[in-house]
């Protein structure tokens, strides 16, 4: 691994990529530390740094914000409306004929998803700038701390949406800071930019589990997390490489005196199909009763309800829920996301068939035979990752400062094995050059 670091710092493209993208996230880390005009800085570090600061709600925007959430700063928001306008567009183009001919027209077609894409963003950055501000002003993003109604001092309309105009402005910059690693760096920018985000997080969650421990000064529980952690990157990796492989062989043709076809290939069909989208889901729909009875007003039963058992990751109710959502979100992905009969006709179209299996219909009715058989342990293992914050509960009682949550641990696993493929593949294109030659 050192020798592959070495080599592709000696090769000088490939150098001048890896340092720009470093530079980028020097930029990304920079904004996540400076707030916004008219919060109360201190007011919010001791929000931060008070134990009974209520994080539960916001955790998962403020983990893909790396941090910058509940600090509000001008990048409060991160990437999550453009994982969000992302994941919508990509779920519309199932349903609207209009966007699914773009999709098919090739690189124009995806040149004008990319832009709906970044309107999208936009919008959905005003509107959570505007909700964060609101909740902010409210007090309810910090609750139990002693000063979380004086983080935004000044109440008046033209502070409210100066404010609300940096978050966005800002959302926009992060956009296309991730758009600047893609053209010229290494990897996708926006997963790079995820990655870092959640990555940054780790170090003070770690030191406050061992802050928090009693046993040897804390290091046992220290060190227990981070083997925990291990084992989990090493049965993520395990599991998001394995792949059932359905054999391909397309039929030899003779046009003139020379034969084509005839080759053997094969249709992966990895066993996580859906990747952490249905983690992010559940998470999302999750959350939506729980802000609906934070801003609600009065003491009602309903409320009362919600609060005691969709609020707390360690309730049963909260577990089996959040579970059988992960289940529900990763058989409806895999749906939409890959259709059988799709490939079936493309197969058949190009003189393609599975060995045994007639061309046509029974080629798709085999597919989705296979595909339903392999996301049952695909979903089973989203769900059982995403649960071990609510286990770390249990056996440390760290859920805030629990590091390895399954979202977090699926993130960047995948990010860091692609971005790990495409440096290896640009150093075999240059390893190679001399033999093109």
């Amino acid at each position: 691994m050192l020798t592959a670091f070495a080599r592709a710092f000696r090769t000088p493209d490939l150098r001048k990529k890896l340092l720009f993208t470093l530079g980028i996230i020097v930029v990304y880390r920079v904004g996540t530390h400076i707030p916004i005009p008219g919060v109360n800085y201190k007011a919010v570090q001791q929000c931060v740094s008070e134990a009974g600061a209520n994080q539960g709600l916001f955790g998962l925007v403020n983990m893909f914000s790396g941090g910058a959430l509940l600090q509000i700063t001008i990048f409060a928001l991160g990437i999550m409306p453009y994982i969000t306008a992302s994941i919508i567009l990509q779920l519309l183009t199932v349903v609207i004929p209009r966007l699914e001919a773009l999709k098919k027209e090739g690189q124009a077609g995806t040149a004008k998803i990319t832009q709906y894409t970044r309107y999208l963003t936009v919008a959905l950055a005003i509107l959570q700038g505007t909700g964060l501000v609101a909740t902010a002003r409210s007090g309810a993003l910090f609750n139990g701390c002693s000063v979380a109604t004086s983080i935004v001092p000044d109440q008046a309309i033209f502070t409210t949406i100066t404010m609300v105009i940096c978050m966005t402005a800002g959302t926009a910059v992060v956009m296309w800071l991730g758009e600047l690693i893609t053209d010229r760096g290494i990897g996708n920018g926006m997963s790079i930019l995820m990655f870092i985000s959640i990555a940054a997080t780790f170090p003070s969650a770690l030191w406050a589990i061992k802050k928090q421990g009693s046993l040897a000064g804390g290091w046992i529980e220290f060190g227990t997390v981070i083997l925990v952690g291990l084992v989990m990157v090493a049965l993520v990796v395990f599991v998001e490489q394995a792949q059932r492989r359905v054999p391909v062989q397309y039929a030899k043709r003779m046009i003139g005196r020379r034969s084509y076809g005839g080759t053997s290939t094969y249709i992966p069909l990895k066993v996580n199909q859906a990747g952490v989208i249905p983690v992010i889901f559940a998470s999302s729909l999750l959350y939506i009763p729980a802000l609906v009875a934070q801003f609600a007003g009065g003491n009602s039963s309903w409320k009362a309800w919600i609060q005691n058992n969709l609020t707390k990751g360690d309730h049963p109710l909260y577990i089996s829920l959040y579970f059988l959502l992960i289940v529900f979100f990763a058989f409806f992905y895999v749906a939409i996301s890959f259709n059988p009969e799709e490939v079936a006709d493309n197969m058949k179209k190009y003189g393609g068939f599975i060995p045994g299996i007639r061309a046509g219909r029974p080629t798709a009715e085999y597919l989705s035979y296979v595909l339903n058989r392999i996301t049952w342990p695909g979903s089973l293992y989203l769900g059982l990752i995403a649960l071990v914050p609510t286990m770390a509960l249990v056996g440390f009682g760290a859920t805030n400062n629990f590091p390895f949550g399954g979202t977090s641990i699926l993130i960047i696993v995948g990010v860091g094995l692609e971005t790990v493929k495409q440096i290896e593949s640009q150093l075999q294109q240059r390893n190679y050059e001399g033999f093109l030659r």
